[in-house]
């Protein structure tokens, strides 16, 4: 599986994915909304993740007058992994205990 650039926007897009549950599923404008961030950002995101195989997408089957089908996204098991070791690794490094300090006093 390639390496995806963790861009802060990246982050926010993967944190929705994740934040998504049986009952809240993932779709565009949800996700959107759960990032703060506009479609022209968060959908060419969302292709590189499924070009990458960390998320699969799929249409709403069923009844959705007024509207058209959703689009559902939802983290791949290795995409799961790879995303929670990727938010991880960014949390580890900008917390303060692991910021290193080159001495000198306040």
């Amino acid at each position: 599986m390639a390496s995806i650039r963790l861009t802060t926007t990246t982050i926010r897009v993967l944190e929705a994915l994740l934040a998504a549950t049986a009952d809240r599923p993932a779709w565009g404008l949800s996700i959107c909304q759960d990032a703060d961030l506009g479609s022209g950002t968060v959908y060419p995101i969302l292709e590189r993740l499924v070009a990458q195989g960390w998320i699969t997408a799929r249409e709403e089957t069923g009844d959705h007058p007024g509207r058209p089908p959703r689009r559902y996204y939802e983290l791949t098991g290795a995409g799961r992994a790879s995303a929670r070791a990727a938010l991880d690794a960014r949390r580890a490094r900008r917390s303060p205990s692991s910021a290193r300090w080159a001495g000198g006093t306040a």
